[in-house]
């Protein structure tokens, strides 16, 4: 609730239902996920949940990064339920535009290979103002879409071959393996991660792999009151949203 860009954005509402009622119904709607819940340190929020019936996890308010906010989420819920988590799926709160089969795309490669230890999503950027956006995190990966580097700058360079170059945003979807999830919080922070200000750098900055997988779904993150306007106008109408207008 306390966004330095966007203050009170969780419950800012977008087609007359707060943005994380959204993320939450749309989450539900994944084949893959066995139990989805919103990790908040903000009453607001959690009486939002209970008004709404959804589960809620109250976490710490000192958190700066959202895989730690996960990660005390997931421990507190498997202290509650008695049962050891295999997959977590950290959600962002400002993702109104998630699409249920982008959460099942991203956790399959884990169901085939238990040696992926993190994924994140990634869709093409549209557009040369995107491209410079510092707001979309860029991603360049290699022949077997292993993430390479990330930056809030044009990243690779346009200057050589303007037409041809391949663009690609990281969409903040991330399935984390339970261990990898609490051994990524233990480790150091480094140098990029902090320039660039991108948690996923530090996985790559210890010697670890981030298998990226394409999305051709097209989302939009909120970020300020100005995306919010955009976001709402593209999700007028959409089928997703009458399946659980009457629930939020």
């Amino acid at each position: 609730m306390s966004s330095s860009r966007f203050p009170g954005k969780p419950l800012a509402k977008i087609c007359q239902i707060p943005m994380v009622g959204h993320v939450y119904f749309r989450s539900k709607m994944s084949k893959t996920l066995e139990q989805v819940f919103v990790a908040t340190c903000d009453k607001e929020i959690q009486q939002y949940c209970f008004d709404n019936k959804m589960d809620v996890v109250m976490t710490k308010d000192t958190h700066e990064r959202a895989s730690d906010r996960t990660a005390e989420a997931m421990l507190k819920i498997e202290q509650s339920t008695k049962e050891k988590a295999d997959i977590v799926v950290m959600i962002q709160g400002d993702e109104p535009m998630l699409v249920p089969q982008m959460i099942d795309l991203a956790v399959e490669p884990m169901l085939h290979d238990e040696h992926i230890s993190v994924v994140n999503l990634m869709s093409k950027l549209k557009t040369q103002a995107e491209c410079e956006d510092p707001n979309e995190v860029k991603v360049v990966v290699d022949n077997n879409h292993f993430a390479l580097y990330f930056s809030r700058e044009p990243i690779p360079s346009r200057k050589k071959r303007a037409k041809d170059v391949p663009m690609y945003k990281q969409v903040c979807l991330i399935p984390f393996r339970r261990d990898f999830l609490l051994k990524f919080n233990e480790l150091a922070h480094t140098s990029l991660e902090n320039i660039e200000s991108v948690d996923m750098l530090r996985v790559l900055e210890h010697g670890y792999k981030i298998k990226m997988v394409m999305s051709d779904y097209d989302t939009y993150s909120v970020d300020t009151p100005q995306d919010l306007v955009k976001v709402e106008k593209l999700m007028k109408g959409s089928e997703l949203l009458t399946k659980y207008a009457r629930m939020g």
